[in-house]
């Protein structure tokens, strides 16, 4: 549940590095900035609603003020991971990879005609909008750096892997299946060992996070409103 909470504020409401529209948007109100001090990722109030877009249930006309300051907190963080990113590029994503995403993307939604009209309240074509799509490569980007910077070097012990087992994953699983017989450690193990690596993974950024906030300069331009 951790990481989920986690990566959902870090993956799926995210439209991460500078909007792809940025050549060709007309004059849109900046909220905040955040700077390593070579490079400024700006972010402005249309990439707070096209993050919203992408997040299911989340009213867009009117915008909720709520809504819009944690929009503005993810994206802080995107931008963080931006900046980070391109400290080590890497192969830009396939159109394999970046189809996959937009399929992934589709699954949290009743239909495609209706996420298709969220991404045309926001300002989008369809899915296959460039601009997009463009946005989904970004975002495919990062979710590999993130892989590589903080899940490729986890390492799991089996001691590690019993400890989770009998303190967190066998009593979750009781809960969520009062009557049914609780697998043994080898049945579980890799649902188990799986666990334990999300676990450290969302640790590892939320602590990644807290450091870099420390490195950057955030500044809050502008309040955002509905």
């Amino acid at each position: 549940m951790r990481l989920s909470a986690i990566l959902g504020m870090i993956f799926f409401g995210i439209l991460f590095a500078v909007s792809p529209l940025c050549a060709q948007r007309v004059v849109d109100k900046t909220v905040a900035t955040v700077s390593d001090g070579a490079r400024t990722e700006l972010i402005t109030r249309s990439d707070l609603l096209w993050q919203m877009a992408l997040q299911p249930g989340t009213q867009l006309d009117p915008p909720r003020e709520e809504d819009l300051r944690q929009a503005l907190q993810t994206q802080i963080n995107q931008r963080i991971f931006a900046l980070e990113a391109q400290r080590l590029p890497r192969a830009a994503p396939t159109e394999k990879e970046i189809a996959d995403k937009i399929a992934e993307i589709l699954r949290f939604f009743p239909s495609t005609a209706e996420f298709e009209r969220r991404l045309k309240a926001v300002g989008f074509g369809s899915v296959s909008d460039d601009n997009f799509e463009n946005i989904i490569s970004q975002r495919v980007a990062i979710e590999k750096y993130l892989d590589f910077r903080f899940r490729s070097f986890v390492v799991v012990t089996a001691d590690e892997e019993a400890t989770y087992y009998r303190e967190t994953w066998v009593p979750e699983f009781r809960r969520a299946n009062p009557s049914a017989i609780v697998p043994s450690l080898e049945e579980a193990r890799v649902r188990v060992n799986s666990a334990v690596v999300e676990e450290r993974v969302a640790a590892n950024i939320e602590t990644f996070l807290e450091e870099a906030k420390r490195r950057v300069t955030i500044a809050i331009i502008s309040e955002p409103t509905s």
